[in-house]
């Protein structure tokens, strides 16, 4: 069996589908090829359960020809947009989808009226695999390091701590961010090591940070690439992260995590998935708020102009979560 599965971004979502993967290959001795954009391609080249990585900068005519020359059994369809759509009409094979339940996201957005399954997104990607007679073996997230980039190495070259608190201070949306305000309050109350997590868009904050907070920060933002920041994750004793891929990626590796959330809630079914390991999750937001959830995605700055949904976060029950 030769199965195509497609999901082009982002780092949590795609972190998310490593079940589908997972269980494919060992339940059905499938032959797994996986198309995504090129800047994720690093986070699944490591991955023992996929064969082939396609990747596409913007368009899916850069690899169709080529796709259309493997002769797939199936496709797994797990973003299901124009792209993907574009995929399963060039190459013409059986195709399984997987349902993003987007009028009940908008009903929750819109009206405030939660229509969502109580079900996790996992579980989502999963049942496009029912067909197939292939079901969740319950065993969590996958994410591979590769070993150039394991902690050891970056601890000798940052002469970085081995036992410290991981912060994800980063989310690709500012609703989605605490105030760096808070983030200083926060590191500033946590008497152990802290490693501050981000990309080059984090590097300012990162260091005014760690300026602000005190020497048993350390700022690593803009100096690591994915799969360094995952090592750090790994390397962490607990890790505090927004809703982002580093809460995923967290999860993958069990970890104890602190998850700090904004204008979008757990409700959507994306938040950390252990299967059936224990539930290392303890999540801090404002409830109670009319305005929120304000997006499924996020904005880039209040709508309502309060930021409540950030702003109101207490930094003591954070770091009370943290000792849990």
């Amino acid at each position: 069996m030769r199965v195509l599965i497609i999901r082009f971004s982002s780092i949590g979502d795609i972190v998310l589908t490593t079940p589908v993967v997972r269980c494919l290959k060992l339940q059905r001795a499938a032959e797994i090829h996986y198309l995504t954009k090129q800047n994720y391609a690093a986070m699944l080249r490591t991955n023992p359960y996929i064969d082939r990585v396609w990747t596409i900068e913007k368009r899916v005519s850069e690899v169709l020809s080529d796709l259309k020359q493997v002769r797939f059994d199936y496709i797994i369809d797990l973003h299901r947009n124009i792209r993907s759509v574009q995929v399963k009409w060039a190459l013409r094979v059986k195709s399984y989808s997987f349902d993003k339940i987007n009028w009940q996201k908008w009903l929750l957005v819109r009206f405030k009226i939660n229509r969502l399954p109580s079900i996790h997104i996992v579980d989502r990607y999963m049942a496009t695999l029912d067909t197939l007679g292939v079901k969740n073996d319950d065993e969590g997230l996958d994410y591979f390091i590769p070993e150039k980039d394991s902690f050891s190495h970056l601890a000798i070259r940052l002469n970085l701590p081995h036992d410290f608190v991981a912060f994800a201070i980063g989310a690709a949306h500012a609703t989605k961010r605490l105030p760096t305000s808070k983030i200083i309050e926060i590191c500033q109350q946590i008497h152990q090591p802290i490693l501050l997590l981000g990309g080059p868009a984090e590097k300012e904050t990162g260091l005014e940070i760690a300026d602000c907070a005190g020497s048993h920060v350390i700022n690593t933002c803009g100096q690591l690439n994915l799969n360094q920041s995952a090592a750090v994750v790994r390397q962490a004793r607990k890790v505090i992260t927004h809703d982002t891929g580093m809460m995923h990626i967290a999860a993958a590796f069990h970890k104890t995590i602190v998850s700090v959330w904004g204008n979008t809630t757990p409700e959507f079914g994306m938040y950390p998935y252990y299967g059936t390991q224990e539930n290392r999750n303890n999540s801090a937001e404002v409830n109670g708020l009319s305005c929120r959830p304000c997006s499924k995605i996020g904005f880039g700055q209040c709508p309502k102009g309060h930021f409540n949904c950030m702003e109101a976060q207490q930094v003591e029950a954070i770091v009370k979560l943290l000792e849990i």
